[in-house]
């Protein structure tokens, strides 16, 4: 039985005494019925595993020791920006989960025209919170040490408007004349950008197109959002990655 990999964003070392946060204490003795003096793998996103021991569990929480350390190998060769538009309900929950275990390097939520969620202020903290507890829970399941980060809501112009620096800039479009595997292996940061349920309008293909993104075509069919990113990642993986 593989052990159980808790995120804990603490400070980890070897030797190292701590009080696990309260989710991770939750899965630990809730879910998987962990007992005193069994093994876990602890990670913070510095890129290692710590393998701990459960030294107390009481009322108050759950007590571990770090007793070593180690280094991962789970990251792509790629590194992959998910720009995502925001889609409704579990569809985006699955397209981060998915595409943490994909590979991605860090994830951007855009809202565009056609989302049919729409956030601000209070809302859309909430929800930023929820997505990056979403990718951690994926690290946790997928064995990877570096914890991709998640953006708050931006709007699409906005985040164009910035000039967004990357090697190579790809957008996902049914009705481009090109598939990815037309283009060149990458030599840099790539960025894919994917639309919402409605897909993007006109305008913001047009914004994309003159900021550099290239418009390329999965298929012959008309993908969801949630299928279109995650199909994207897993050819770009076979293509050029670690598939």
């Amino acid at each position: 039985m593989a052990i159980p990999r808790l995120y804990c964003p603490e400070r980890l070392a070897p030797g190292t005494v701590l009080a696990l946060p309260d989710k991770a204490a939750h899965h630990a003795t809730r879910v998987l019925r962990m007992r005193a003096g069994e093994t876990i793998i602890l990670f913070n996103g510095d890129g290692l595993d710590y393998q701990a021991e459960i030294l107390r569990i009481g009322k108050d929480g759950v007590t571990a020791k770090v007793r070593s350390s180690h280094a991962t190998a789970r990251e792509s060769p790629l590194h992959i920006t998910l720009a995502q538009a925001i889609s409704s309900g579990d569809r985006m929950d699955l397209t981060l989960q998915k595409a943490v275990e994909l590979g991605v390097a860090a994830i951007l939520t855009l809202a565009t025209e056609r989302s049919v969620v729409k956030l601000s202020g209070e809302r859309a903290e909430r929800r930023h919170e929820h997505w990056q507890s979403v990718v951690a829970s994926a690290c946790e399941q997928s064995g990877r040490a570096i914890v991709p980060p998640v953006s708050p809501p931006v709007t699409l112009q906005n985040w164009l408007g910035s000039r967004p620096e990357f090697a190579h800039r790809i957008m996902l479009s049914p009705a481009a004349n090109q598939s990815l595997h037309h283009l060149p292996a990458p030599t840099g940061p790539v960025c894919l950008l994917v639309g919402c349920e409605g897909g993007f309008s006109p305008p913001e293909l047009g914004m994309a197109e003159s900021c550099g993104f290239i418009p390329v075509r999965l298929g012959a069919r008309v993908l969801r959002t949630e299928s279109a990113a995650l199909a994207a990642l897993a050819a770009m993986q076979t293509l050029w990655g670690d598939f």
